[in-house]
């Protein structure tokens, strides 16, 4: 079972690839996260940098804060998702990255992994927490979602599995803070928000 959920893991970049379009039209453009991205922005300065990881197509989260004035960079595995961001908002900086290995060599107000972070397997998200210090300075808004508790789920996407992990609470709690961050909300598959589990913290 490991090793099945470890090849999932694996090929989550490849599934979003190849049913780009499909992700696209099944996204939705309904911001249901809309009260969770007003507290992301209220730690941010008006026109601030955005740091979007994992942005898909850039619809609908991105073009929320483009059209708020923020200047946002997008960064995606999936090829066929950033041209899509790129089409959709020139203007935009957007990037084909694997965000494990983040190395844009500069710092942002804000960074979201809004439904991308947790496709990771627990190690890699442990060695993520690096990547957003670097990313970050002091006042920095980071906000991403996770399970509500450790372990392993797979969902499915037309069909074919698709990978998710969590740590713990206390572990990201302690990841944080280790890195600088001080959380500044989080709530356990939030019913307002889609039962998503979010996490917004600040860094010091």
């Amino acid at each position: 079972m490991q090793s099945n959920n470890r090849q999932a893991a694996n090929t989550v970049a490849d599934l979003y690839e190849r049913h780009a379009k499909l992700w696209d039209i099944s996204r939705g453009k309904t911001l249901f996260e809309r009260s969770w991205l007003d507290r992301f922005t209220a730690l941010i300065p008006q026109r601030g940098s955005i740091l979007d990881i994992g942005c898909g197509s850039g619809e609908p989260l991105a073009r929320h804060f483009i059209e708020s004035d923020y200047a946002v960079t997008g960064i995606d595995s999936s090829s066929s998702l950033i041209d899509m961001c790129k089409t959709r908002f020139p203007n935009s900086d957007w990037q084909i990255a694997d965000m494990r290995s983040l190395s844009l060599g500069r710092s942002f107000d804000g960074l979201i992994a809004w439904d991308s972070f947790f496709h990771l397997t627990s190690e890699d998200q442990r060695d993520m927490f690096p990547l957003f210090r670097t990313h970050s300075k002091p006042g920095t808004a980071l906000m991403f979602t996770s399970g509500p508790a450790h372990g392993e789920a797979m969902g499915t996407f037309v069909g074919e599995p698709l990978y998710h992990s969590s740590l713990s609470p206390d572990e990201y709690r302690a990841l944080l803070t280790e890195h600088g961050f001080t959380v500044v909300a989080h709530k356990a598959e939030d019913p307002a928000c889609g039962s998503h589990t979010v996490w917004l913290a600040q860094r010091q």
